[in-house]
């Protein structure tokens, strides 16, 4: 009988690569890479060598120029001389069909750009039913423009114009070709379904929704990993699922909230990032029903991020694509506990910046002129969190009045 032996799982080494252009520098490039590395982690790859490379923009045969891709091979090769082996090279943009096919061609690894990589881990944090087929139809969606590449090896046979056959050989098609359109009616196919089935879902959801009664409706919005679901537990007094990588939970989690005798509804909801692709926006329309059927949008932010601001701005867009840039808002700014300064000395005359900026004074900038829309917080160690439930009060106490205007507020027998 033959005995298996199963082996610990190698981890995968991945290179990353950026460029440097005139819309993104080079601290921006580092920024979105040191991104894609925390990216790479969380998809469970080490990476082990960054590329970047000063151009005006994307080559639309290999992404990075002639040069730049032989440099990345002799890596990748070096490495493989010296027992290293390179799992994947992983691309900060979104990559055409044509450019994959001729990086693969080229470098001999297997390639993902950012796209591929977030809906890699997607599909590894889905849950449940609804999450699984918004990630599949993503993938599907994907993949179709790009089924060229998986048939270039495949050799054209017999038929066509040039093959000898006379009148009768025009249309005939050769395996690599018949295979594709297969593929490609399949996907479309399955596409279909998974379409039908989400819809089902969605109706089943605007059912549910519909019999919440006349509450008021609070989602948790933000950046992936600014700490939404610990928030939420902590607001909530539940157990929804909090981890330091990104995309730690896709599913949007409603519990009923009660402050003061004022109940309401707390939903958190999966975290935006930068260059988020549209087909997961699109695949997860059922999901992010709950901002836009928001009454109150409370914006989470990681103060200690350095470039949270950034990040900000990411969100407020996406909410803006979805329709939300006008409902009721607020701002937590999270993790105060983690928000690290260095010192100037007195002489320094230099301005201050996000690196060198007092908390104390940070809170006198722009975000002032939010008076009461801003908060600061620390969820980790519950800092604030009594402050925040008493604006939280505040603001859905008003929406409540101005929504459902003839109640009395009376909730003292609610349960």
């Amino acid at each position: 009988m033959k005995e298996f032996v199963i082996s610990e799982a190698k981890t995968e080494t991945a290179v990353l690569v950026g460029l440097v252009t005139k819309e993104q520098d080079e601290a921006k490039t580092k920024e979105y890479l040191d991104e894609l590395e925390f990216l790479a982690d969380t998809a469970g790859a080490v990476t082990v060598k960054r590329f970047t490379q000063k151009v005006t923009g994307p080559n639309s045969v290999t992404y990075v120029g002639t040069g730049k891709l032989a440099e990345i091979k002799q890596y990748i090769k070096d490495e493989e001389e010296a027992e290293r082996e390179v799992g994947m090279v992983i691309f900060d943009d979104e990559l055409t069909a044509k450019q994959i096919r001729n990086i693969e061609k080229e470098l001999g690894v297997k390639i993902l750009d950012r796209t591929s990589l977030i809906l890699d881990i997607f599909a590894m944090r889905a849950q449940t039913a609804e999450a699984k087929a918004q990630v599949e139809l993503a993938q599907h969606r994907y993949m179709l423009p790009r089924l060229q590449r998986l048939w270039t090896h495949l050799e054209r046979q017999g038929g066509g114009s040039g093959s000898g056959g006379g009148k009768g050989s025009v249309g005939l098609r050769g395996p690599g070709e018949t295979q594709l359109e297969l593929d490609r009616r399949i996907i479309l196919q399955r596409i279909t379904l998974l379409k039908q089935r989400l819809a089902e879902i969605d109706k089943q959801k605007t059912t549910q929704r519909k019999n919440r009664g006349r509450l008021i409706r609070v989602a948790l919005v933000g950046y992936t990993n600014v700490g939404k679901s610990t928030l939420m537990n902590l607001l909530s007094k539940s157990e929804v699922f909090a981890e330091n990588k990104l995309f730690a939970t896709l599913d949007t989690t409603v519990r009923k909230m009660v402050i003061d005798n004022l109940p309401f509804l707390l939903a958190d909801t999966v975290g935006f990032i930068r260059k988020l692709p549209t087909d997961l926006v699109d695949s997860f329309k059922s999901t992010l029903d709950e901002v836009r059927e928001a009454d109150l949008l409370v914006h989470v932010v990681d103060i200690s991020h350095p470039d949270f601001e950034e990040q900000i701005r990411v969100v407020e867009k996406t909410l803006q694509e979805l329709g939300c840039a006008d409902k009721p808002y607020m701002i937590v700014f999270n993790k105060m506990d983690a928000y690290t300064w260095v010192e100037k000395d007195e002489d320094d005359l230099t301005p201050p910046t996000k690196e060198n900026i007092t908390l104390a004074d940070l809170r006198k900038t722009w975000m002032a002129k939010l008076n009461d829309e801003c908060i600061f917080v620390s969820a980790r160690e519950k800092t604030n969190i009594d402050e925040l439930r008493e604006k939280l009060y505040a603001k859905v106490r008003e929406l409540h009045v101005q929504k459902y205007p003839y109640n009395d507020f009376l909730y003292e027998n609610f349960e």
